[in-house]
């Protein structure tokens, strides 16, 4: 692909804007013809011209096709199935533009610092892209192969055009379908896109999880290099492994087969839910890009980008809401709706985001082995959604806060997982070995001492 900037600059930009408002605007008018005035049209087709459009933006509106490829019913399913591509088949930038960006972030003799450098990204996503490389002798951890992950330029100044633009299209959104108020949704995507900008704050989000899963054997994580990172360039210890759909393509279906894939739903949920539980820290991007997977059913994890930190009575209310579900206690069920922030929490309200919480906590309140849901049909969830979106369109919508949409996303995105591997374990005794000592002061103790020792601020 060639690439010699002309897509950084502001003509540019304006160029793409109008190919992605095009496509964007064509969905709006297609959809609201087929569910109003019974015109169809060649769904598959268009799916594919908006993501051509998303991918060759790059930015925010992409990392929210991404989002929005993982969440059941958010789309129509030949959307869902192209823009999921996006995960990890971005467009990648040329030589040319790596050339220039790194002379800017090391310097115009930065290829001294490597013997091997890839001209050819090994993976491209929405903000930046990775190139794998090997550190030249003479320097800190000399011959070491690292991936150096490149941030695309200008991108402070795109992410708040590309939020802008984003606001456009909740608000048509919203026009014709009121179930979602999507206020706190883009306050959130807003501070946690920024936040993904500054690589310094990433290392820092990894150095947290080095602390957090150190007593976790089957997580791995990468090193950062410091003396070839910036603001803009992150270069980390390369991590050997495999895309989890290839993993899985490659074991047998009898029992040796599933065990493995147990082994790996199990590892998955600890590298998730023991920063969460411990520390009221949530990875909120479990896409496929994200990880890979070890001959030994072992995982790396690779980017820490989009990272939410809660604070502990948030911790405490999904808890509750637990107990709340499996105790048929609405008292309790309101208090922890209250605790994430939801405001005029009604009888109907609860009894619809009750529809929601029961499924995700189905396999939790089931003291035995089992999938991760009782039917193996569609997008995780699929069928509850449709049903919950329904009915909130019904009474008038819900504002979900803030702190909500990760957690959320990582619990669908998790869920879905689970599916492809078609795990089958005890999902109640993990969970119950997790919360069993919980409590929100010792987790708010965890939490601040982890975050002084790393010097990471607290999130917007």
């Amino acid at each position: 692909m060639s690439d010699d900037n002309s897509n950084s600059g502001i003509g540019g930009r304006i160029k793409r804007y109008a190919r992605v408002s095009t496509a964007v605007g064509g969905l709006a008018a297609r959809v609201a013809g087929e569910r109003y005035l019974g015109v169809s049209f060649d769904r598959g087709n268009h799916a594919a011209e908006l993501t051509a459009a998303l991918g060759g933006l790059k930015g925010p509106l992409m990392k929210v096709a991404q989002i929005a490829a993982t969440i059941p019913d958010a789309l129509p399913k030949e959307y869902r199935d192209e823009l999921r591509q996006l995960q990890s088949n971005a467009p990648a930038m040329g030589w040319p533009f790596v050339r220039r960006r790194m002379n800017g972030e090391l310097g115009v003799n930065w290829q001294k610092h490597f013997t091997e450098f890839s001209q050819t990204a090994v993976a491209a996503a929405s903000l930046g892209q990775v190139h794998k490389a090997v550190i030249a002798d003479g320097a800190p951890h000399a011959g070491e192969t690292v991936a150096c992950k490149l941030q695309y330029p200008d991108m402070s100044s795109a992410v708040d055009a590309d939020l802008g633009q984003l606001k456009l299209i909740f608000s048509l959104y919203e026009r014709y379908d009121k179930a979602i108020s999507t206020k706190r949704i883009h306050e959130e995507l807003s501070a946690r896109l920024r936040e993904e900008l500054d690589y310094r704050r990433e290392a820092q989000h990894l150095a947290l999880y080095q602390h957090m899963l150190a007593a976790e054997n089957h997580a791995h994580l990468p090193t950062v290099i410091d003396h070839l990172s910036t603001d803009r360039l992150l270069t980390m210890s390369w991590m050997e492994g495999r895309p989890l759909l290839d993993f899985i393509a490659g074991l047998s279906d009898d029992a040796k087969g599933q065990k493995a894939r147990n082994r790996l739903a199990l590892n998955m949920f600890r590298a998730w839910y023991v920063p969460f539980y411990h520390y009221g820290v949530i990875h909120g991007d479990p896409h496929l890009g994200n990880y890979t997977v070890r001959d030994d059913g072992d995982i790396n994890l690779l980017d820490f980008g989009c990272i939410r930190i809660f604070p502990p009575p948030f911790v405490q209310g999904v808890i509750d809401l637990y107990h709340a579900l499996l105790n048929n206690d609405e008292a309790l069920a309101v208090n922890a709706y209250e605790s994430w922030g939801f405001k005029n929490i009604s009888r109907e309200v609860v009894d619809v985001l009750n529809q929601w919480a029961g499924f995700l906590y189905k396999p939790l309140m089931e003291d035995r082995v089992r999938p991760i849901q009782d039917f193996d049909t569609g997008e995780f969830g699929n069928e509850v959604v449709a049903k919950v979106h329904g009915e909130l369109r019904r009474i008038n919508g819900v504002e979900p806060p803030r702190e909500f949409v990760l957690m959320d996303r990582a619990a669908v995105g998790l869920g879905s997982v689970f599916m492809h591997l078609k795990a089958e374990v005890n999902w109640h005794q993990l969970f119950h070995g997790l919360i069993a000592d919980f409590d929100p002061a010792t987790v708010a103790e965890r939490q601040s001492a982890a975050m002084a020792k790393i010097g990471l601020s607290k999130p917007a």
